[in-house]
């Protein structure tokens, strides 16, 4: 997967799974298709790391395909320009997928459509919630429910009912017979147990804490459910607060290249590509190279007369043998 607001982003709006979607494409490049619609969303969109994942196919085939199924209108890049409240701002590239084939005028409109959005939570991983991992003051609201005394209003009287801390001591008894609490202990280690069960620790949790390995013989139990509360209580429950989230907001966007990430403001896009990938893909033809003039045939002969004119290597070959008398070179 990919970083937390990068990766497969669905375009939406798409018609359902179908045998002939991608139909129109080469069997290979069908077969990747295939394969990248069924990710999921944030999955990470790289030719390496579906080659990584594909069964079948390697880097430049995946590379390749990719690039035809971005021309054949299902896959695009578009590089969004974010401005953050704070006024910190960073260009962030977004990968869109599309199983519906889309034409190069919908993609443009969609680009379009992307300038202005409200990206806060997406525009960097991690930009709205902080984790808290130190532990702070239990508030009654924070208590489980399972832990708070509940009133009694039958008769109009209200009485106090055992809460689940005072319970679980209580059935102790029940569940290791050396255990046996008097209420004077279920009531002095009440606090005790109450805290483990507002860290997030169960009834059947305190059991097996104060029954599992027990000595033959227990001859105070208050102080050994005491001892083993205390060492081993749970640590508290790390709670997420929410932090002010700086507004950040889309003010530009450019389509980038998908193979090599050159973006419209220095090169030609046509269909989600630039020209040199287009012709890598087979899709525009070869690329062709200009050979520098260092690697081009020069003059011959350094400047002698008839430099400049072409000899048969074999016949002057054959020439200067039969001048020494030779046989024919061969």
């Amino acid at each position: 997967m990919a970083n937390t607001g990068y990766g497969k982003r669905a375009t939406g709006d798409e018609d359902p799974h179908a045998d002939p979607d991608f139909a129109h494409l080469l069997p290979r490049d069908a077969e990747i298709a295939v394969f990248v619609d069924h990710l999921d969303d944030g999955h990470a969109m790289g030719h390496k790391v579906i080659a990584a994942e594909h069964p079948h196919y390697g880097q430049q085939a995946c590379r390749t395909s990719l690039g035809r199924i971005t021309e054949a209108g299902h896959l695009r890049w578009i590089k969004e320009h974010v401005t953050v409240e704070d006024n910190s701002m960073r260009w962030v590239t977004r990968t869109y997928w599309s199983r519906t084939r889309r034409s190069p005028e919908w993609w443009a409109r969609f680009a379009k459509e992307r300038h202005g959005r409200d990206v806060t939570e997406n525009y960097h991983p991690g930009l709205a919630r902080v984790e808290e991992s130190e532990g702070t003051e239990e508030t009654e609201a924070q208590t489980p429910e399972a832990a708070r005394p509940e009133a009694d209003e039958s008769d109009g009287q209200p009485s106090e009912q055992p809460s689940a801390g005072y319970q679980t001591l209580a059935e102790l008894r029940a569940a290791d017979t050396r255990m046996p609490l008097s209420d004077g202990d279920c009531r002095s280690l009440e606090s005790l147990a109450t805290e483990w069960l507002s860290r997030g620790a169960t009834t059947d949790d305190i059991t097996r804490a104060l029954t599992d390995g027990l000595p033959p013989d227990v001859t105070n139990p208050g102080g050994l459910a005491r001892k083993r509360l205390e060492s081993k209580m749970p640590p508290k429950k790390a709670k997420l607060r929410q932090k002010a989230a700086r507004r950040a907001r889309v003010d530009r966007v450019i389509m980038a290249c998908g193979l090599c990430d050159a973006d419209e403001r220095t090169v030609e896009i046509v269909n989600g590509l630039c020209r040199e990938c287009r012709a890598e893909c087979g899709l525009d033809g070869p690329v062709h190279t200009p050979v520098p003039e260092t690697f081009l045939p020069g003059p011959r002969g350094g400047g002698l007369p008839g430099a400049d004119e072409v000899v048969d290597v074999t016949d002057r070959v054959d020439a200067l043998r039969r001048a020494a008398g030779l046989g024919r070179w061969r």
